[in-house]
């Protein structure tokens, strides 16, 4: 990744799939939990495919509405769609469900994509220019993406982190970046033309920042 820091006084970084991808293991772990916590019939490939079906629709949604769906009705949904009754799914069974799922994403923690994101935030930062995390969630919380961060070695370069589960909007609704610019003047004080957001979105990132006055780098992996 290539950055153009004399441009800019502050940089934007969305997490997934611009820091971060998935560990190649979690999501089957995953998938594995969810079929013998809740006692379900279907193979795994079944359920792997409805897990997926449903966590890039989610995402579809948030990228149209601008506002973040909870895990808890992602899953409900899921649930329903493998069989279960909803009415049979307690809200502790839910919480249990998910403590097992963060543990298992904590165990088998995302895996940088750029090994020289580092190099590029110590440039940022050896520049006095500052830096955040702008980061939709879907499955996991902003708390855990936290945690990862911090065991990367990584969170130290960023001045603030915003997650759309604990924001209740998403990327792209103008809401999510407005937080951004006001965080940032908190500190210093910024126009909008001078903060660059890079994720690898073109609607939720590129649109979505260029929309909002930002400018915007779009990366692909």
């Amino acid at each position: 990744m290539d950055l153009n820091i004399s441009k800019f006084s502050h940089f934007s970084f969305d997490l997934w799939l611009t820091i971060i991808r998935s560990n190649p293991e979690f999501k089957g772990k995953r998938d594995r939990l969810l079929k013998e916590f809740f006692s379900l019939d279907q193979d795994l490939d079944e359920i792997r495919k409805e897990v997926r079906y449903y966590d890039l629709l989610f995402n579809r949604i948030s990228e149209k509405t601008g506002f973040h769906i909870q895990r808890e009705v992602a899953f409900l949904l899921i649930l329903k769609t493998l069989g279960k009754n909803e009415e049979e799914i307690t809200t502790e069974s839910l919480s249990t469900f998910f403590t097992e799922v963060d543990r298992l994403f904590l165990e088998y923690r995302p895996v940088l994509l750029w090994e020289n994101i580092e190099e590029i935030l110590i440039k940022i930062k050896d520049a006095g220019k500052t830096a955040n995390v702008l980061s939709n969630t879907a499955f996991i919380h902003g708390q855990s993406l936290v945690k990862v961060l911090d065991d990367l070695g990584l969170s130290t370069y960023f001045s603030f982190m915003i997650f759309s589960d604990i924001e209740k909007v998403s990327k792209p609704n103008p809401k999510i970046f407005e937080t951004v610019c006001r965080k940032v003047n908190e500190f210093q004080t910024v126009n909008k033309s001078e903060i660059l957001h890079i994720g690898d979105n073109i609607i939720a990132d590129f649109e979505g920042a260029k929309n909002f006055g930002f400018e915007a780098k779009l990366i692909k992996f």
